[in-house]
């Protein structure tokens, strides 16, 4: 069934089972959506480390919490606009008791045909403020399997979060180990600093390859981490340029947009230009994620031509 970037979301289940070979205590739990999230290898491979709770999100999350209290490593994929229901189990069973239980949020950002209720564009921004969550969101799928060994390794509360559809439209040569809280820094330039996260750096990408025939430079840094939120590239970048925008795949309050705007505030940088692309402040309808990206100016011309008008330097951009 298609689903994880659009390959299909047996990506997420094969390295499941590949992580679960190594390791005795990966448990997976589903909430009836064994297909739809990936893990049919895994319940076939190991059919006494797979649960399936049914359409109860909030059970299968406290049922989580009580095996990774006991030594397991509870892999958790849910659709975004699910983890929801599960908000509690999430905050008082998880991350307040601070155990070692990997969230997988599938369907984060525009769904496509899955409709208004399932749009999964509020995850960053009611994840971010729980204490003691890591929150990542990888730029493809090797990214995505990096995370997971990471998270892992990691023995905390994990939330990766990850697209239905594609792949992005550029590709990415290299793949930086994941260490915790660090970016990477996938473009040097002088002019603006471009910074995404998961899907998006995708597109930061291919915002910066167009803005270079303006004769626009760009940072772009692919965030990785929402939290902890790697401070210090980020804010070299900025105090270069003195221009950043910020792109992703999910409401502006709360997720990336916000943590670059607190950045900038904690650190009194001044005379600043920002703009941030996102869902601002609204529930999305449905359609296909590329009508929707074009009518909320998140596609690659519509940034551009944005940040022509109201961010970058005139004169570069009449020459």
């Amino acid at each position: 069934s298609k689903n994880i970037f659009g390959i299909n979301n047996c990506l997420i289940g094969e390295k499941l089972v590949n992580l679960a070979k190594e390791d005795k205590n990966i448990v997976a739990i589903t909430a009836a959506m064994c297909d739809g999230t990936g893990l049919s290898k895994f319940k076939k491979q190991f059919p006494e480390r797979f649960f399936d709770v049914g359409i109860a999100e909030q059970h299968a999350l406290g049922l989580a919490a009580g095996m990774a209290k006991n030594g397991m490593i509870p892999v958790v994929p849910i659709y975004s606009s699910f983890y929801q229901r599960g908000y509690d189990q999430v905050v008082h069973d998880i991350c307040l008791q601070n155990l070692p239980v990997i969230m997988c949020v599938d369907r984060a950002g525009i769904v496509g045909n899955d409709g208004e209720t399932h749009q999964g564009i509020l995850d960053l921004a009611f994840f971010s403020i729980v204490p003691y969550l890591t929150i990542l969101a990888p730029k493809d799928f090797k990214e995505l399997e990096q995370m997971l060994e990471f998270a892992v390794d990691l023995k905390k509360p994990v939330v990766i979060r990850y697209p239905r559809g594609g792949e992005g439209k550029v590709k990415f040569e290299s793949h930086k180990a994941i260490k915790l809280g660090e970016s990477e820094t996938l473009k040097e330039g002088k002019d603006l600093t471009i910074v995404g996260i998961g899907k998006m750096v995708s597109r930061a990408l291919e915002v910066s390859d167009l803005l270079e025939e303006y004769g626009i430079s760009c940072d772009v840094i692919n965030a990785r981490f929402l939290k902890p939120f790697d401070k210090k590239p980020i804010l070299e970048s900025i105090n270069k340029t003195n221009k950043v925008i910020t792109i992703e795949d999910g409401i502006l309050r709360g997720g990336l947009a916000t943590t670059v705007k607190e950045l900038i505030v904690e650190n009194n940088i001044k005379d600043i230009n920002i703009k941030s692309y996102g869902y601002n402040d609204t529930f999305v309808k449905h359609g296909s994620v590329e009508e929707l990206e074009n009518i909320y100016g998140l596609d690659a011309n519509s940034i551009v031509e944005s940040i022509k008008k109201e961010i970058c330097i005139q004169e570069k951009i009449m020459r």
